[in-house]
């Protein structure tokens, strides 16, 4: 079953990779042809803030958006200091994620802290 997020994006026209976890991700060459990456701030092992200084470690700069349900100042100012396209708080609206991820696609960098 998917979740919403892979629905909204599946039917917004894009291709869709998912992964059980940020560890399941890097283990994946995706990693390395993804056009960006969608990652929640709080995910179990590492996080998302994790898995994005991992590929950055590695050289992989990927626009990412940020998702998260526990927003908190410390935890904004560490996602917005790894350069996001957008840093959406849940829950929020569908066209808010599509667009950020047109953006990202479209190499137009961040806009939405």
């Amino acid at each position: 079953m998917r979740h919403a997020v892979e629905r909204l994006l599946v039917a917004g026209g894009y291709p869709v990779a998912s992964f059980p976890s940020a560890e399941a991700m890097l283990g994946s060459e995706a990693r390395r042809t993804a056009g960006c990456l969608i990652l929640d701030v709080r995910l179990p092992g590492l996080s998302g803030l994790e898995l994005r200084q991992r590929l950055t470690a590695e050289g992989l700069n990927v626009p990412v958006i940020f998702m998260t349900a526990h927003d908190d100042p410390r935890t904004h100012a560490q996602a917005m200091a790894a350069d996001p396209v957008a840093y959406l708080q849940k829950p929020f609206k569908g066209q808010e994620l599509l667009a950020a991820v047109a953006r990202a696609l479209s190499g137009q960098g961040r806009r939405d802290a």
